[in-house]
């Protein structure tokens, strides 16, 4: 019927026409007259008509119907929960249970989700991590409890307390004591069964008897975040942040911004200069923005995170999904053997660079700097980059381990670690409630 209202504005003026027509007196000058009079009427009552139908349909007219998205395409990654979901169930799938006649009954991971060589033991770090992403997901059903996890990492507690990677033998170790004290408290362990883990932590953590680890970034930030969660009011926590912001260094490729790089000190007999490392970077500036919040933080350690989060902000690549600065590393951590030192025990640490980008990047202190520079798009292209380079690193919710994009080897080790599906979950989880927009247009019910 829309057609037929667009005679109405014919039909008015013809109304106008005939009125006229016949109301006007005799007395003008002939017929011919009368007729041009209310024909001319009669076509300016068509013209004004129109347009004023013409204003009203524009200011009545609502907006656009949405239209509903395309389905996503038969191979397209899934969403977000469907990650999720596929890492859970795998997570269950894979749980090891192991009855130990001294430990008792063993339930969590090995250190990779595809170890294929020997029996499929839990490890304390594994299980931490396992805890981790339990704890992230939420439980959904009962194949995974938390106080199984939670038992099973006491049980795993060395002799003479404190935890250590598969690799480290059976001397406690204050980056993997600080991690499953960090996972513990998360899971809500009691303040008074950490504290003494936690003062053995900071009592074994000193320059004198682990020198190597007080001198790594990877270490030293390790311990602050587990500490962090574990005992806030430790007070090895303000010693670490002040050797932490001593170990940054100027980059005069980067605006002279301080950044980090994987040592806190150069070794004294080597010449060449520390090297910028956007990983160590990226790490230094998380642990410092946390404690920041639970300590606050005085001028000097502002300077640093500050200058830390610009030099991540002026990375020089033009796209930031695939930059140098997303590149994974692996470093040595290499202790002389408790029992016999003229050994090394040496821990491989494997890094899931573009994961920690993101959370360096969403931290509040970041996102304050971006707003304060006027530099929120490079902040945002940074962003999605590295949440990018993550999402592209996992299939259906586990992470495969690569360094610089490459593949594996015949002698890679861990293939699937879960280290890395909890960083890379973590990542993303992050990201998307940054994303997230309320959707504004209707009100609630």
């Amino acid at each position: 019927m829309s057609w037929l209202g667009r005679f109405g504005c014919v039909a008015a003026g013809y109304a106008v026409f005939q009125f006229l027509f016949g109301v006007l007196p005799d007395s003008i000058d002939g017929e011919p007259a009368k007729y041009l009079i209310s024909g001319l009427s009669g076509f300016a009552t068509v013209g004004m008509t129109w347009l004023a139908a013409a204003l009203l349909r524009a200011r009545t007219a609502g907006p656009a119907p949405l239209t509903a998205p395309a389905p996503l395409a038969p191979n397209a990654p899934g969403p977000l929960p469907q990650v999720f979901t596929s890492a859970y169930d795998t997570l269950a799938a894979q749980v090891a249970v192991v009855d130990d006649p001294v430990r008792g009954r063993l339930v969590g991971w090995p250190h990779s989700l595809q170890e294929l060589d020997g029996p499929v033991r839990p490890t304390s770090l594994a299980t931490a991590y396992g805890l981790h992403i339990v704890l992230d997901l939420g439980v959904a059903d009962g194949r995974l409890h938390t106080g199984d996890l939670i038992d099973t990492l006491w049980r795993l507690r060395l002799q003479g307390g404190g935890w250590s990677a598969r690799s480290q033998g059976s001397v406690a170790r204050p980056e993997v004591t600080a991690m499953v004290l960090g996972a513990l408290a998360r899971a809500g362990a009691s303040r008074e069964r950490l504290a003494d883990e936690v003062a053995r932590c900071e009592a074994g953590f000193t320059r004198e008897l682990d020198g190597t680890g007080r001198a790594l970034t990877h270490v030293v930030t390790t311990v602050m975040r587990g500490l962090l969660r574990a005992a806030p009011d430790a007070p090895t926590i303000p010693v670490l942040r002040g050797a932490l912001v001593d170990g940054a260094f100027s980059d005069p490729q980067r605006q002279h911004r301080r950044c980090w790089s994987h040592r806190l000190s150069p070794l004294p007999w080597v010449g060449h200069p520390a090297q910028p490392s956007a990983l160590h970077t990226a790490q230094a500036v998380v642990a410092l923005d946390r404690a920041a919040v639970v300590l606050g933080e005085g001028p000097v350690e502002r300077s640093a995170r500050e200058d830390g989060v610009r030099w991540l902000l002026s990375c020089p690549a033009t796209g930031h999904d695939n930059c140098a600065d997303l590149a994974n590393l692996r470093e040595e951590v290499r202790r002389r053997h408790p029992d016999d030192s003229s050994h090394h025990e040496v821990l491989n640490v494997r890094h899931f660079t573009a994961s920690w980008i993101v959370r360096a990047l969403l931290t509040p202190g970041a996102q304050e700097i971006a707003r304060q520079d006027g530099v929120e798009d490079t902040w945002r292209e940074l962003l999605n980059g590295a949440a990018t380079a993550v999402w592209a690193a996992q299939t259906d919710g586990i992470w495969s381990w690569s360094r610089d994009g490459s593949g594996f080897t015949t002698t890679e080790e861990m293939r699937q670690p879960i280290w890395m599906t909890y960083q890379g979950l973590s990542a993303l989880r992050a990201h998307a409630v940054w994303m997230y927009q309320p959707d504004t247009r209707t009100s609630p019910v």
